[in-house]
């Protein structure tokens, strides 16, 4: 299995907060002479393993490599792979992860793929996108375009426009503007609404505050949803500038972040008068000194008229993507070093089995699809949550679980009940449902 001393980037959750702005900084030093690195990862070879449609992201990561003086070898077509023959994500990076790359780039279409990619590679992996799940780089890029543009990050006002359900990179974005203190607007279009279980990490772990939010006219996205959402994180001595939380007026916008459709991770939903962006929603008030930002590709939800406008980043943003990852691979690969700490541990248990009980909701997680064939079920205990919170290991997607068993005795019960705590931990096996209980052979006290 994996080399337990690497550092892998699966989620935004993998930098410190720390890490992340020490590494703005490297990107500052790489942007200043792009040409100037070559000799800095001679010798490295970089793998991209990409088993879902990229442009940008592939490569912009082949250049950043190359920039460094190092290598790339690249499976850009499924099509092309052993995938198409059947074999396995995990025996893919295992072999590549072995004499063939010293990093590896992953993109895949199910949710949770690079963490898995992570477990079975002796060598960094790097998450270029998995399912709906996360797209920490990109977020990365984002982050460092929001810093170099407005010059901090905490307080900024930023607006998440269009398909927040299924754009990975929302998700990611998500996390990290709530870890630096910046307040979220979401407007989405009907029906592609931020999922509940980002907006229960968000709460959870960032301690994030969600508010109705009345925006400002903006032609072209305001009318597209009645569903806007403010999202704050901010200390509570700073929540008394909100006099009522209940409805948030936003007045001035920093940063409108646009995503397309993402029709790939579609079911057949309709997006007709889907949200655009044009010279009237700049011309709003609100908007007077918004940066507009994209991950791109865009389809129809922004103007081209306005691509000319100093309010559109969107093409700085791909372009701070080489500088960007470039520093994320060299500390990857040990070739620069960071001061800043690593994040603090989740608290979790060690992980638990599922055995024939659990089974993750998510149907889109890897689990679920070519992980049957080789993956164990394995969860997350978070700790404090009543009834037991588990977390599948892969795509983070959460169960409650309503039922304790005890593996020795065979027997369950409700999980406030007062022999539940006398289970043993080493002996627990948790349940959704006391009828999942049966079906796995366990019954109740008694019976």
């Amino acid at each position: 299995m994996a080399n337990q001393a690497k550092r892998d980037l699966v989620s935004i959750e993998d930098l410190s907060t720390a890490e992340i702005l020490e590494l703005f900084h490297h990107a500052d030093e790489f942007r200043a002479n792009l040409l100037g690195w070559s000799d800095l990862c001679r010798g490295t070879i970089m793998a991209t393993l990409f088993f879902e449609p990229s442009t940008r992201t592939r490569l912009s990561f082949e250049s950043s490599m190359l920039r460094l003086g190092g290598g790339v070898i690249t499976a850009a077509d499924e099509k092309n792979t052993s995938r198409s023959k059947g074999e396995s994500l995990a025996d893919t990076v295992r072999v590549v992860g072995g004499s063939y790359a010293d990093i590896l780039v992953v993109r895949h279409p199910e949710d949770g793929a690079a963490r898995v990619a992570a477990r079975y590679a002796n060598v960094p992996v790097i998450n270029g996108g998995d399912g709906a799940h996360e797209h920490p780089t990109q977020t990365l890029c984002d982050l460092y375009t929001l810093w170099k543009q407005k010059g901090r990050l905490e307080g900024l006002e930023i607006v998440l426009c269009g398909d927040l359900r299924y754009s990975r990179t929302i998700h990611s974005f998500c996390y990290a503007l709530a870890r630096f203190g910046a307040n979220i607007v979401t407007m989405p279009y009907p029906g592609f609404e931020l999922p509940d279980y980002v907006l229960h990490r968000l709460r959870r772990e960032f301690g994030v505050q969600t508010a109705a939010a009345s925006v400002s006219d903006l032609p072209g996205i305001a009318g597209s949803s009645n569903a806007a959402a403010y999202l704050t994180a901010s200390k509570p001595h700073q929540l008394a500038l909100y006099t009522n939380l209940t409805n948030v007026e936003v007045n001035r916008i920093d940063a409108i972040y646009m995503t397309r459709a993402q029709r790939e991770r579609h079911s057949g939903e309709e997006t007709l008068n889907y949200p655009r962006l044009t010279r009237s929603t700049l011309g709003a008030a609100a908007a007077k000194d918004a940066s507009i930002m994209h991950p791109l590709p865009r389809v129809d939800e922004i103007d081209y008229e306005i691509d000319d406008d100093p309010r559109s980043i969107y093409f700085r943003q791909a372009e701070l993507g080489v500088p960007m990852r470039m520093a994320l691979m060299a500390f990857l690969l040990g070739k620069i070093q960071l001061r800043a700490g690593r994040p603090a541990t989740m608290a979790v248990a060690p992980g638990i089995v599922a055995g024939p009980g659990l089974r993750c909701r998510n149907e889109r997680c890897i689990t679920n699809n070519e992980g049957v064939r080789y993956l164990v079920r394995d969860f997350r205990l978070r700790d404090n949550e009543v009834p037991p919170l588990l977390t599948c290991a892969y795509c983070e997607r959460e169960i409650e679980a309503r039922f304790v068993g005890d593996s020795q005795a065979r027997t369950v019960f409700r999980y406030n009940a007062p022999e539940a705590r006398h289970v043993e931990p080493a002996h627990r096996v948790y349940f959704e449902s006391e009828a999942q209980a049966q079906a796995a052979g366990y019954g109740a006290a008694g019976g």
